[in-house]
Formats: C-alpha cells, sequence, structure tokens
C-alpha cells in the first residue's frame, strides 16, 4: 500500500511549474493509485449504514449477490457475498427498500469503488415478514393452495399421528382433548423439534414416518403459541412441500388463532389452535350420543309415515275390489275376448305362412327339375368320353391287356423269361409264360 502523507506530497510537488521540479516528480503507477484510493476508503469508511432503493438485482451462479443501491439522485454498485446473502429470511427483488450495512472499498482491477454488503433488512416489514410473503407468493402461483386438492378428514378417523414436540404443553394439550372426547382412539406421537435451526429438517423427517405407520390416515402437526422466529420452522418452503406432498391427510395446528404460517396454507385443514386440531379430529363421545338418538326419532317418525302411506293404499285397493265377483267376470270377458282375437290372428296368419310355402315349393319344384336335366346332359356327355377313353374301349376293338403283377406292361424289357402274364380280352383272359422276348419279332 502506498504511503498517504508522501503520496500526497508527490503530488504537491508534481505540481511545481520548472525543469528542476519536473526532475523530482514521482511517477505511480495505475495499481498504486487505485491501491492508495481503497486504503484511503477503508480506513476512513470502516463500517457505514445506507438506506437505498434495490435495482439491477442479479444472483450470480457463485451464490454472490450483484446489484446497485440508489435514491433520488445516484446510486453505487454493491456486492453481497454468498457467506453472508445465506443468512437472510428474504430474498432481495429489484425495487425493494432496505438498510444495509458495510463497508466502501475499490476493485483495484477495475478502478472501480462499491459497497460491500454485511447484513440487510427491508424498510417497514422485517425480514422475516418478507420472507414470508415472497414464500406464499411462490407455493400459491404453483397451486399447492388450491382448495380442490384439499383432501377430506376421515368423519371417524382409525389411528392419528401427531408431529410437534412430546414435551411441549401443545402435546399435552391435544391427549387432553383426545382423552376427553374419544379414547378409543389410537395415537402415535412422532416426536421432533419444532424450534431452532435443526427443526425444519427434524419436521420434514417426522412427516415421513409418520406416513409409514399402519392404518394412520390423518395428521396433526403442531406446536404452541410464540413469536415469529418461534414459529419459524413452520414457514420453512421444505416443512412446507413436505406436508403438501403428504399422502395422509394433514391438519396444521400452530401457535394461537391470530398466528398464520405457510404449513397452514398448505395442510389440508388449519386449526387455530392445537387443542382445536384435536378436536377437530375426533368428534366428542356426547356429541355422538345425540346424534344417534337424532337419528333414531328421525327413522321412528319415517317408518310411521311410510306405514301410514302403505295404509291408505291398501284402503284404496280394498275399496276398488268391492265385488270381486264381478271383477273376475269382467277378468274372464276379456280373458275371452283376446283369445279369439289371437285365434283369427293366428289363422291369418297360418294360411297367409301356407300360401308363401306352397309357392315356395313350385317354384323349388321347377327348379329341381331344371337342376336335374342339366345334370342328365352333363352325365350323358362325360360318359361318352370316359367310353372314348377307357381301356376296355380299346380291348373291344381288337387289342388286348398284358399285365405283370396286376401292372400294366408297356415295355418288353419289363418283362424277362418264364415271367406269368395276365392276358385280358374283350370276352374272358388267358395267362401266358414268357418263352422270350425282343423290341421286334
Amino acid at each position: 500500500m502506498v504511503d498517504q502523507t508522501s503520496f500526497f506530497a508527490d503530488l504537491e510537488d508534481s505540481a511545481v511549474v520548472g525543469e528542476e521540479a519536473e526532475q523530482d516528480v514521482k511517477v505511480y503507477s495505475v495499481t498504486e493509485l487505485n491501491s492508495y484510493i481503497k486504503g484511503l476508503l477503508e480506513s476512513t469508511i470502516s463500517e457505514v449504514w445506507i438506506k437505498a432503493e434495490i435495482s439491477n438485482f442479479k444472483a450470480h451462479t457463485s451464490g454472490h449477490f450483484y446489484f446497485s443501491l440508489k435514491d433520488e439522485k445516484s446510486q453505487i454498485n454493491a456486492v453481497m457475498f454468498r457467506g453472508v446473502n445465506s443468512k437472510l429470511k428474504f430474498r432481495p427483488e429489484d425495487g425493494m427498500e432496505v438498510v444495509v450495512r458495510g463497508r466502501v472499498s475499490v476493485y483495484e482491477p477495475r478502478g472501480t469503488y462499491q459497497f460491500y454488503c454485511e447484513s440487510m433488512e427491508p424498510v417497514g416489514a422485517g425480514a422475516l415478514q418478507v420472507a414470508f410473503e415472497q414464500l406464499k407468493a411462490k407455493l400459491q402461483s404453483e397451486g399447492l393452495f388450491d382448495p380442490r386438492k384439499k383432501r377430506v378428514i376421515p368423519a371417524f378417523p382409525r389411528h392419528l399421528a401427531i408431529v410437534t414436540s412430546p414435551t411441549g404443553a401443545a402435546i399435552r394439550d391435544m391427549l387432553n382433548v383426545l382423552s376427553r372426547r374419544f379414547r378409543g382412539l389410537p395415537v402415535t406421537i412422532v416426536p421432533c423439534k419444532v424450534q431452532g435451526k435443526e427443526a425444519p429438517a427434524e419436521i420434514v423427517e417426522a412427516l415421513r414416518r409418520a406416513q409409514l405407520l399402519s392404518d394412520v390416515d390423518v395428521i396433526i402437526v403442531g406446536r404452541g403459541g410464540g413469536s415469529i422466529e418461534d414459529l419459524w420452522a413452520f414457514n420453512d418452503e421444505k416443512v412446507a412441500r413436505a406436508v403438501a406432498a403428504c399422502r395422509v391427510p394433514v391438519i396444521s395446528g400452530v401457535g394461537h388463532e391470530i398466528d398464520f404460517t405457510i404449513c397452514d396454507f398448505v395442510a389440508d385443514l388449519r386449526a387455530p389452535t392445537p387443542s382445536a386440531a384435536a378436536e377437530l379430529v375426533v368428534k366428542n363421545t356426547g356429541d355422538l350420543l345425540m346424534r344417534v338418538e337424532t337419528f333414531k326419532r328421525n327413522l321412528v317418525s319415517y317408518l310411521r309415515k311410510s306405514h301410514m302411506i302403505r295404509l291408505q293404499a291398501v284402503n284404496g285397493l280394498s275399496k276398488r275390489l268391492v265385488d270381486p265377483q264381478r271383477y273376475l267376470q269382467d277378468v274372464a270377458v276379456r280373458i275371452d275376448d283376446i283369445i279369439a282375437r289371437l285365434g283369427a290372428a293366428i289363422g291369418f296368419i297360418c294360411k297367409d305362412r301356407l300360401h308363401r310355402v306352397d309357392k315356395a315349393c313350385s317354384h323349388l319344384d321347377l327348379r329341381m327339375q331344371g337342376l336335374l336335366k342339366d345334370r342328365e346332359r352333363q352325365w350323358v356327355r362325360l360318359s361318352g368320353v370316359l367310353d372314348a377313353l377307357s381301356p376296355l374301349a380299346v380291348v373291344a376293338r381288337g387289342y388286348s391287356l398284358v399285365k405283370l403283377n396286376d401292372k400294366i406292361v408297356k415295355d418288353s424289357t419289363d418283362l424277362k423269361q418264364n415271367d406269368v402274364l395276365e392276358i385280358q380280352f374283350a370276352r374272358g383272359s388267358a395267362r401266358a409264360t414268357v418263352i422270350d422276348k425282343g423290341l421286334d419279332f
């Protein structure tokens, strides 16, 4: 670093005009100048608070935040390194008014000065409230608050899992309510921290384990009241997504009635307090008995009314049957009339069918005669062809058929001396023995 006193002295000397002065001037490099300015700024402005508006905000892939701080008349470049901004509870945005603490220094390679931010708080609403609203808007845009995705809490659950601290007042209140209203419900406590840095991860893990329990069909996630910092684990994005993805309906009972958390919005049902969550799970035994009694009265009333309606119907039918004998006579007359009309219809149908059958038979007879004549002509023609090709016809003209072992002999080379031949004539046959053979006698 360049010594400030000597640097200013050199600058003053450089203003002296004349050859002698010029010989005593020390020339500085750009690096030395930037280094001096950096040392000057860091030594005189070691820490400063600024109220300004964020603009040109950019989150670099390295994790660092780069942005400008501005007011109505001017602006300054600023940077917030990853190790610092990871501790923020909210996400900086363009247009956000903030109060920042940090130092001013020079980025020597470019000779630009900028503000190195060490802390940041929103103006007006606190950092936690800003983070709450940002996450709420993000998850709502993704549809995690959609009422159509909310599942119905079973009216009579088989097994309840409670994700909470096993030592807090909330679990005692919930168990008291459950014991008072319905002792027969199986309850499993899945312990986890509900406050502090480790709480979000433990809540997510407890939700995972709760879903693995046998027959669990409803889960309560909750804790007692506290400050926004105390309840912050239930505003964690990972917790919210775990609740939304849970395959079992979830009731959120966090804090007091005036407290709202992100968990309340993504859960299938929000209860104002942990005790209220327990009341939503189980019905009061007395209330159930009253409902059963009401159902009983309604059923008796319905049966009486139904009986009166049936009785009135029977009375109406009995009035219509004042003279059963006459009614039977009327029925007999109607039956006779139906039988007569049915007989006439059957007779007409039979005549029509017989006429159609006779007509079809005549047509079929003509077709058969024509087919027989055609077949007879074909038979005569084929018989003539067959006679012309028949070996018997050849024999009838004076020729003979010679067979050896029931096979017709076509060539003398097929014969040998002393073979016994069978000779077929037009009338009769004879046997002969081969004495000699040749191709031509």
